[in-house]
């Protein structure tokens, strides 16, 4: 509940003020359960694992740092793509579910 309080002051504040920049500064630190919510994977560790680089992921999976960044921050992305990443990480397809979780 005090989750949502928090969310319904920095929204009054925004309203009032109409300071985009001061509402995008808070709102990014308050954690709201529920909103906003990513599916996780373990691209990010796994990839540190083998002490590779974002930039070095990226050019043997052929696709962006951008890309390999909103995947490790758990946005969605193509199946081709996580097929790339699975592969570029020296992994069988069959084991996508040590990256990407089961589903």
């Amino acid at each position: 509940m005090a989750k949502i309080s928090a969310y319904l002051v920095i929204m009054e504040l925004f309203l009032h003020t109409r300071e985009t920049s001061f509402f995008l500064k808070f709102f990014s630190v308050i954690p709201i359960s529920g909103i906003g919510r990513m599916k996780m994977n373990s691209l990010k560790k796994y990839r540190e694992r083998l002490l590779i680089s974002k930039a070095e992921l990226a050019r043997k999976a052929g696709i962006s740092t951008l890309t390999i960044d909103r995947v490790e921050k758990g946005k969605s992305c193509r199946l081709e793509t996580k097929r790339k990443i699975i592969l570029a990480l020296g992994l069988d397809l069959s084991d996508r579910g040590k990256i990407f979780g089961k589903g």
